[in-house]
């Protein structure tokens, strides 16, 4: 079938209904990488093996995630975003219910790397609003999906730890599939069916994805800073969950997940950061998020003990760092909006290897330095990301 060019990236395509729905399709997706982290003392204990190797398994996550930000993502510049993310939806089920049956650590490693690759579905969503979005709101669009991808990391833990307690790990994987089923029978009818003006073979585009730093330097910019706070963000939940489950806390899986609850002022903040990206800015939107950012994990460092401290603390780093990355994500999503997916990924790809370091070195680092040392290195981290912020001159 043939489609004008004119028709091709309307934005009267994401009506609202659409723009919630990708939204909550893009919670459930990501929050895929995550249920397992309150439980990672359980795993451990169901397999015999130590904390410290559930938690590289669990690393194996984001690493898969980088795959499918290569391969998958700019799937959806080059065919309809319904026929990809329906089936790209329907594997994440199959493979969620497979990493239900795994035995050991090292297999664990491998099929949480595989359902990482899948839930890539996040940043996929963040592409077609890129795409299809009116390109006066296109940040406001943003601002709503990326508050789906907040929410499923929050609510893949909350609810991941919860389900771990009543039906334990294995359950809570077979539930998160189920429900991948549903959202792949309903992308089939709800995404667009509009296919993309990517006319290159797919095999290029993926080896074009490292010349795309070199012809932009705003995508440097966005690339480099942002994995530096998602590399702190990283580093402080996968390292809370460490501290959580060890003494003088021994917290339970739930307990630990409801810690999670606190990054729900991340969601609001996600809304408004699009919003107000729209209308004043990224460079702004992000510096008053990275300055927020610090000063939490500042105070947070020194407050593990004081729950309510510690739940507020939390509240406005997560708040902090995703108004910073919307506003981020929307300088590259505008560098060419008709094919905005393969400059996603390029972006996605290096902001997750900072995600994945995090990950990998925040469940270690508090076994071997301490809370304190690990959110100090996490909030050294954002600062740097804040200078170069404000060193760059708006473009």
């Amino acid at each position: 079938m043939t489609t004008s060019s004119d028709s091709l990236d309307r934005p009267t395509v994401l009506r609202s209904p659409v723009v919630w729905f990708m939204s909550l399709a893009a919670a459930i997706g990501t929050a895929t990488i995550y249920p397992l982290q309150p439980g990672v003392a359980e795993v451990a204990t169901s397999m015999d093996v130590s904390v410290a190797e559930v938690g590289v398994a669990l690393a194996c996550g984001p690493v898969g995630y980088l795959l499918g930000l290569i391969l998958l993502v700019p799937l959806v510049d080059r065919f309809a975003p319904r026929h990809v993310l329906s089936v790209q939806f329907a594997a994440l089920a199959a493979v969620l219910a497979l990493n239900a049956a795994v035995v050991d650590p090292w297999l664990l490693g491998l099929v949480v790397g595989v359902v990482g690759t899948g839930s890539s579905v996040g940043a996929q969503m963040s592409s077609v609003a890129g795409r299809f979005a009116d390109p006066l709101r296109r940040a406001t669009v943003l601002g709503i999906v990326t508050a789906g991808i907040s929410a499923g990391i929050l609510a893949g833990r909350i609810v991941g730890g919860w389900l771990t307690d009543v039906i334990g790990w294995r359950g809570m994987l077979l539930t998160f599939a189920a429900t991948c089923v549903v959202i792949a029978v309903a992308a089939r009818s709800v995404l667009p069916a509009t296919t993309g003006r990517v006319t290159t073979g797919y095999l290029a585009t993926v080896r074009a994805l490292p010349g795309l730093f070199v012809r932009h330097p705003l995508l440097r910019l966005a690339a480099g800073r942002g994995a530096l706070w998602f590399f702190a963000f990283c580093t402080v939940w996968a390292g809370l969950a460490v501290a959580l489950s060890q003494p003088p806390f021994s917290y339970s899986a739930e307990r630990i997940g409801l810690y999670a609850f606190a990054g729900l002022l991340g969601i609001l903040a996600t809304r408004l950061a699009g919003v107000w990206t729209d209308r004043v800015g990224a460079r702004a939107v992000i510096l008053v998020g990275l300055v927020l950012a610090v000063l939490a994990a500042a105070a947070m460092s020194l407050f593990l003990s004081n729950t309510a401290v510690t739940l507020i603390c939390l509240g406005l780093f997560d708040a902090g760092l995703f108004a910073a990355q919307v506003a981020n994500q929307s300088t590259v999503l505008a560098i060419n909006p008709t094919a905005p997916a393969q400059l996603n990924s390029a972006y996605m790809v290096v902001y997750f290897i900072g995600g994945s370091v995090g990950t990998a070195f925040g469940a270690s680092a508090v076994h071997w330095w301490g809370w304190t040392a690990t959110t100090s290195i996490a909030a050294g981290a954002i600062l740097i990301a804040a200078a170069i912020t404000a060193a760059s001159r708006r473009r």
